[in-house]
């Protein structure tokens, strides 16, 4: 089975789970971009490759929102969306991949599982996306309403589409209007000032009640704006 085929067989099988988006990265180039407190080759040092799951736009909030829906016991907890992450990566999607060839260690950007992963720097390894001055990836397609959901860890060397590559998001353009939208000033040409942001939240709760307006107002992926109930369980979880 040729690499090409294989990311295909994986896209199709996450797809029918809102997982709209495959990256696979080189371990090599994911450690040559992180601390050594992060770098995964030297955990392992026969892990070749990162699977990279996520969604663009508000597929997986529909999964999600069906699955509670059906089993409403599953709405509780501190994170219930990261609750069903997990098990549908457990549970569902990486028996179906075994199923395929494809077993590895599964890793999500919650929790405290070692080694750490950082998944902004695993998706720019497997060009998913390019950091922006919003502090959050940006996809050609789907701007900043995309997610990751979790990575597998592989020994196998694979590969798949990569739709940012030669990307520059916030280089190519020219209006910026995500600047002019943050109430809080907290963007800028030089990128998200995180404490300036959670201390205008603090002091000004009505500003941003439900969404972050600079996100809302990037120029790319506007069509893929997440669902409101989705952009309320984002904004209200950061």
């Amino acid at each position: 089975m040729s690499t090409a085929t294989t990311s295909a067989g994986i896209a199709a099988i996450v797809r029918s789970f809102g997982l709209n988006l495959v990256g696979i990265a080189a371990v090599s180039d994911y450690d040559a971009s992180v601390p050594a407190a992060y770098r995964l080759g030297t955990k392992n040092p026969r892990t070749t490759s990162a699977i990279v799951l996520g969604h663009g736009g508000g597929g997986f909030w529909t999964a999600y929102q069906r699955h509670v829906a059906a089993h409403p016991e599953d709405a509780g907890g501190p994170d219930p969306l990261d609750d069903f992450t997990e098990r549908l990566m457990r549970t569902e999607i990486v028996p179906r991949l075994r199923a395929i060839g494809i077993e590895g260690h599964v890793r999500f950007p919650f929790g405290a599982d070692e080694p750490r992963v950082s998944f902004v720097h695993l998706a720019e390894a497997a060009e998913l996306g390019r950091r922006s001055i919003l502090g959050v990836l940006i996809h050609p397609e789907f701007g900043p309403w995309i997610a990751l959901r979790g990575a597998i860890l592989i020994e196998d060397a694979l590969t798949a589409p990569r739709p940012a590559a030669g990307f520059d998001p916030c280089g190519s353009c020219t209006d910026r209007p995500c600047i002019a939208a943050c109430p809080a000033a907290a963007v800028d040409g030089d990128g998200w000032n995180a404490r300036r942001c959670i201390d205008h939240r603090v002091q000004h709760p009505s500003h941003c009640p439900s969404q972050c307006d600079a996100r809302v107002a990037c120029v790319y992926g506007r069509a893929h704006v997440y669902p409101p109930a989705a952009l309320r369980h984002h904004h209200h979880s950061i």
